[in-house]
């Protein structure tokens, strides 16, 4: 296993173990076989640990093999705050006891604010008190770095990653999301500013190993690295220096045994010149079903009107590759969660963003199609009330 440094020095895995996808038995986590697949990991050297206060059963089972096998003082865990169910300062507590609880200790190396999209949330925490209270966790040593994971643009990512002293963050980052959420540049600018990255989500929840199309697969196979599809995704990601850790929501020993093979010799500044291009086809394969051939570039902003045109673009493609599930959560996060909305509705038809896109694409005219398909009727209800609870004053 190699190591890279968090903000204060200390050592982290390169690859994280992502609890959020523990194998499941009846209605609850499969203790045995997580545990078997949990101890594998770390005796391969992982000693980085990833739950959250609202994945089922993940924390409470983290907390229960650890002290079983008398690990907790030899790992550390990150977990995070439900930011969007927390109403008052008591709350904070309430939720943090009971993630110690959970988790069957008296801190916690890594705290995040979980699921953040736009400045609106980080500073109706700071009406509650938030500062303070990250002040007195952190003197007390019941929290050693705070820190928040991200779901919406790169604009707003930046805004909140300029709002406070960070420790780290964490972002969806992979070869397919480069130019989306938080982004190369949002990683880039973390970096810049001694803040380390974490990465969830670095195959797309499988998306890019299970769900490649044949021809991508095929592509792999006859390629002379060898390399798996997972290997691919997350050699990519620590070829950054920028790149700290990788989390990966493993449940099977093999999945074990492959991810700690290929972060036994990653390295930042491995890939050539010509495993780049060899993505680049892959990625071009897999982008054959996209509705909209927006490249990520942002030329066409800022629109007069606030449209985060990318974003939708990006959401309508998610929906033409994937599923309308996919495309729609994903534009819920990236655009329907910002604070200032940026619904084609609110397009005048200026034409000012089809004068400055280099692809040609007719802006106006794909829009109206993407507003379609990822906001029909019914969806335009689950919104408002996901916007009302996520983005409560």
């Amino acid at each position: 296993m190699q190591y890279r440094k968090d903000r204060h020095g200390e050592d982290l895995s390169i690859l994280g173990y992502g609890c959020m996808r523990f194998s499941r038995k009846g209605n609850g986590v499969d203790i045995d076989k997580t545990e078997q697949e949990l101890l594998a990991a770390w005796r391969a050297g992982v000693n980085y640990f990833d739950t959250a206060y609202i994945y089922p059963g993940s924390e409470a089972a983290l907390g229960e093999i650890l002290e079983r096998n008398g690990l907790r003082d030899r790992v550390r865990i990150a977990t995070k705050l439900p930011q969007y169910l927390v109403k008052n300062r008591a709350s904070l507590d309430k939720y943090f006891d009971e993630e110690l609880s959970r988790l069957r200790t008296d801190h916690v190396e890594y705290y995040l604010m979980h699921h953040m999209t736009d400045m609106v949330q980080w500073e109706r925490l700071r009406g509650l008190g938030i500062e303070d209270w990250i002040a007195e966790k952190k003197a007390s040593g019941a929290i050693r770095n705070i820190g928040f994971s991200y779901h919406g643009n790169t604009e707003n990512f930046l805004k909140i990653l300029d709002a406070y002293d960070w420790d780290f963050c964490q972002v969806q980052y992979n070869y397919m999301d480069e130019t989306t959420q938080a982004g190369v540049a949002g990683v880039k600018a973390a970096a810049a500013r001694g803040i380390p990255v974490v990465i969830m989500e670095p195959l797309r929840g499988g998306k890019l190993v299970n769900r490649l199309p044949d021809a991508a697969k095929q592509l792999m196979a006859e390629n002379p690295r060898g390399w798996s599809a997972a290997e691919w995704g997350l050699r990519w990601l620590w070829d950054q220096p920028e790149v700290t850790v990788v989390l990966s929501g493993m449940n099977s020993l093999e999945m074990v045994e492959e991810n700690v093979r290929t972060a036994s010799d990653a390295a930042a500044g491995v890939l050539t010149a010509n495993d780049r291009a060899f993505l680049q086809r892959i990625l071009g394969i897999i982008r054959e079903k996209e509705k909209v051939g927006c490249t990520g570039c942002r030329y066409c902003m800022p629109c007069p009107k606030g449209l985060d045109i990318p974003g939708i673009f990006s959401a309508y493609n998610e929906l033409s590759i994937y599923s309308k599930r996919s495309g729609r959560r994903q534009y819920f996060h990236t655009v329907g969660l910002a604070a200032e909305p940026s619904f084609v509705s609110q397009c005048v038809r200026c034409g000012k963003c089809e004068q400055h896109c280099p692809q040609g694409i007719p802006i106006r005219e794909k829009l109206q199609e993407a507003e379609k398909a990822l906001l029909p009727p019914p969806m335009k209800g689950v919104m408002k009330i996901l916007r009302r609870f996520m983005l409560r004053k």
